[in-house]
């Protein structure tokens, strides 16, 4: 059901809860995982047409995928990494489209309606322009039972 899944990276906490089911969805269906990150700086949003150099954000994010990459491929899933540069939402469409993905997994950060309007939401421009299935895993910590 799921051959390709496109995992969407944001570098924050969320990742790791994102990884820890998508790993487990792959399992079960031996499906093959592309994880990408959008780098949005200025450098990468004008990386090709000023044919600039990787900045320090581009590098340390190409070592965050690929790591975890690495620790997905010890579980002998198969995993590709992807370094994509621009506006997050119209890149994981793209690439999402052209590697012919079944499914698209992000992470929600739970910002609020006011917060999502000034930082804007990849989310919510992905849900509105794919035709794909979507998984959105909650990037909030868990609150504890004292905490109720």
């Amino acid at each position: 059901m799921y051959n390709k899944i496109l995992v969407a990276l944001d570098t924050s906490s969320g990742d790791e809860k994102l990884i820890q089911h998508i790993t487990e969805l792959a399992k079960i269906h031996h499906s093959h995982l592309l994880l990408v990150h959008v780098a949005d700086g200025w450098a990468a949003r004008h990386f090709d047409e000023l044919a600039l150099k990787e900045s320090e954000e581009m590098v340390k994010d190409r070592e965050y995928i690929n790591a975890i990459a690495a620790a997905i491929k010890k579980q002998a899933i198969p995993v590709t990494a992807h370094l994509a540069l621009g506006e997050p939402a119209q890149e994981i469409l793209s690439i999402a489209e052209k590697e012919k993905c079944d499914l698209i997994a992000m992470t929600s950060h739970g910002h609020g309606f006011f917060a999502d309007i000034i930082l804007g939401s990849a989310i919510e421009e992905v849900r509105h322009k794919t035709s794909l299935p979507l998984l959105v895993v909650s990037g909030r910590k868990a609150r504890s039972s004292a905490q109720h």
